[in-house]
C-alpha cells in the first residue's frame, strides 16, 4: 500500500496506528513521532527516519536497508526479523528492542544504544559498532564476523555461541560477559577488559589479547594456540585445561592463577609474573622462559633466573598437601564428629580452609588437606590435627624441626629464608597459645577414631615429602592384641616420641619449600 508522508502523518494522528505492509520506500519521516506504530513488514527501504520517535513500533520483518536512522528512537522496539542492511543508526537509541534474527550488515552503529537488547541470531557482519553501549545485550549466537566493536561496552552481555571471527573489541569492555563456547577467532582484543568473563570452551586461537584484562575470568577447556597474551593480566583466573600452545604470555601476570592442566608447549613466558601460582600439571614442552617475577607485587624486585635445563623442573610441581593417615576405619559417628570438629576449628581459624578429601578402608582412614602455597602446610598441619590424641605429639615435632632448621646448618640456606621460618614460628607459637583455651570438642577422645594412632605427613610444591610424626603403634595391628589394647586405652600413656634430628630429608624438603612468593629456600 502506498501512502506519503503528510497521509501517514494525519490518519495517525486521528488516532489510526495499524500501517502493516506499506510502501514508504526514500521517504521521509525525519523527526516524526510515531511512538507505538505499526509498520511491520513495511517498504522503508532508502527512507529518512533521521530523529524519528519509533518507541515501542511494530517494525518487524520491515524492509530498512539504507535507511537512515540515525539518532532515531527506538526504545522497545520490535524489529525481528527487519532489515536494515547498510543503514545508518548511529547514536540511535534501540535500548531493550528486539532486534532477533535482523540483518544489519554492513549497518553503522556507531554510539548506540543496544543495551538491553535481544540481539539472538543477528547477523551484524560487518557493522560498525564503535563505542555502542550494549550492557546485558543478549547476542547469543549472533553473527559480528569482521565487526568493528572498538571502545564498545559489553558488559554482562550473553554472547554464548556467537561468531567474532576477525573481529575488532580493542578497548572495548566486556566486564562479566558470557562468551561460553563463542568463536573469537583472530579477534583483536587489545587491552580489552574481560575482568570476570566466562570464555569457557571459547575458540581464541590467535586473538591478540596484548595488555588485555582477564583477571578473574573463566579460560578453563578454551583454545588459545598461538594467542598474544603478552603483558595481560590473568590473575586469579581458571585457565584450567587451557590450550595454550605457542602462546606468547610475555610479561603476563599470571598471579594466583588456577592452570592445572594448561598446555603450554611451545610458548613464551619470559618475565611473566608467577607470585603464588601452582605450576604443577602443565605441559612445557618446548617453552621459551628467560626469567620470571616472582615478587608479591609483581615489581621486578624477586626475579628468577632460568635457563633451559631448569625449565622441566620449574615448570613441574605437585599440589602441597597435608595428609593425615589415622590407623583404623571411619564410623559413622566418627564422621559426623570429624565434621563438626574441622567446621568449629574453620569458624575459629579460616586458614584450615576447605573440608579434607576422605580415602577409606576397612584399615585405615585418610585425610587429605591440599593448600594453595607452601606457605600455609605447617599451619593446616597444626590445625588439621586438633581433634586427635596426636595433636600435642605432632605440634612438639612441628616446633622442634622450625628450631632445629634455625639452629642447625644455615649456611645451606638463605637468609631470607631463614627469616621466614622464624616468622612461621612465631607465628605458630601465637596459634598454640590461641589453641589452650579452645576446646569446642572435648568429648572427641573418648571416641575410638580420634585416639588412634596417626601418621601426618606433608608435601611440598616441589614433590618432596616429609613425615612429621607417627605415632609408635602406628601399623602396628599384628602385635600382641591385649598389649595394643592396653597400650590404646590409657588415656595417661605417655610414650616420648624419637628424636626429629635435621636429617637429610627434613632439609631438603626446608630447602625446596617456596614460601611468601615461590621462591625456593635454597641461598
Amino acid at each position: 500500500m502506498d501512502m506519503d508522508r503528510e497521509e501517514l502523518l494525519a490518519q495517525y494522528a486521528a488516532g489510526r496506528r495499524d500501517f502493516p505492509n506499506l510502501d514508504l520506500q526514500e521517504g521521509n519521516l525525519s523527526q516524526a513521532d510515531l511512538t507505538g506504530i505499526n509498520l511491520s513488514g513495511s517498504n522503508l527501504s532508502l527512507t529518512n527516519l533521521t530523529g524519528a520517535n519509533l518507541a515501542g513500533a511494530d517494525l518487524s520483518h520491515a524492509q530498512l536497508n539504507v535507511a537512515r536512522l540515525s539518532g532515531a528512537h527506538l526504545l522497545q522496539a520490535n524489529l525481528q526479523g527487519a532489515n536494515l542492511k547498510v543503514a545508518n543508526l548511529a547514536r540511535a537509541n534501540l535500548r531493550k528492542a528486539n532486534l532477533m534474527q535482523a540483518n544489519l550488515v554492513g549497518t553503522e552503529m556507531i554510539r548506540c544504544d543496544l543495551s538491553e537488547a535481544d540481539l539472538r541470531l543477528v547477523d551484524l557482519s560487518g557493522a560498525d559498532l564503535r563505542e555502542a553501549q550494549l550492557q546485558q545485550a543478549n547476542l547469543t549466537g549472533a553473527m559480528l564476523k569482521d565487526a568493528d566493536l572498538r571502545r564498545a561496552v559489553l558488559t554482562i552481555a550473553t554472547l554464548t555461541h556467537a561468531t567474532l571471527t576477525g573481529a575488532n573489541l580493542v578497548e572495548a569492555v566486556l566486564i562479566g560477559a558470557d562468551l561460553r563456547y563463542t568463536e573469537l577467532k583472530q579477534v583483536n582484543f587489545y587491552q580489552a577488559n574481560l575482568n570476570g568473563a566466562n570464555l569457557t570452551g571459547a575458540n581464541l586461537r590467535w586473538v591478540n589479547l596484548q595488555q588485555a584484562n582477564l583477571a578473574w575470568s573463566d579460560l578453563s577447556d578454551a583454545k588459545l594456540s598461538g594467542a598474544d597474551l603478552s603483558e595481560a593480566n590473568l590473575s586469579h583466573a581458571n585457565v584450567l585445561r587451557t590450550s595454550l600452545i605457542q602462546a606468547d604470555l610475555t610479561g603476563a601476570n599470571l598471579m594466583m592463577t588456577d592452570w592445572n592442566g594448561a598446555d603450554l608447549r611451545g610458548s613464551v613466558l619470559t618475565g611473566a609474573k608467577l607470585y603464588a601460582t601452582c605450576r604443577y600439571g602443565l605441559k612445557v614442552e618446548g617453552i621459551a622462559c628467560e626469567w620470571v617475577d616472582l615478587s608479591p607485587q609483581g615489581d621486578r624486585s624477586q626475579v628468577r633466573p632460568l635457563d633451559q635445563d631448569e625449565l622441566p623442573i620449574f615448570f613441574s610441581q605437585t599440589v602441597p598437601t597435608v595428609q593425615i593417615v589415622v590407623d583404623t576405619h571411619l564410623s559413622t559417628s566418627a564422621h559426623v564428629a570429624l565434621a563438626t570438629a574441622y567446621h568449629r576449628i574453620a569458624q575459629r581459624w579460616p586458614e584450615l580452609g576447605q573440608s579434607p578429601n576422605l580415602t577409606l578402608n576397612r584399615r585405615r582412614t585418610c585425610l587429605s588437606f591440599p593448600v594453595s602455597s607452601d606457605d600455609q602446610l605447617f599451619i593446616v598441619a597444626y590445625l588439621a590435627i586438633l581433634p586427635f590424641r596426636d595433636a600435642p605429639a605432632t605440634h612438639r615435632n612441628l616446633a622442634r624441626l622450625l628450631q632445629s632448621v634455625q639452629s642447625q646448618r644455615v649456611d645451606q640456606l638463605s637468609v631470607r629464608a631463614l627469616s621466614r621460618i622464624q616468622a612461621l614460628h612465631t607465628h605458630l607459637s601465637h596459634l598454640a597459645d590461641q589453641v589452650v583455651n579452645f576446646q569446642p570438642f572435648s568429648h572427641l577422645p573418648r571416641a575410638l577414631f580420634f585416639q588412634a594412632p596417626t601418621q601426618t605427613m606433608l608435601t611440598n610444591i616441589s614433590q618432596q615429602r616429609l613425615t612429621l610424626h607417627q605415632h609408635f603403634l602406628f601399623g602396628k595391628r599384628l602385635a600382641d592384641a591385649s598389649l595394643l589394647k592396653t597400650l590404646k586405652s590409657n588415656t595417661r600413656l605417655q610414650v616420648p616420641p624419637p628424636p626429629l634430628p635435621l636429617g637429610q630429608q627434613a632439609l631438603n624438603f626446608m630447602k625446596t619449600m617456596q614460601l611468601t612468593g615461590n621462591e625456593s629456600l635454597q641461598s
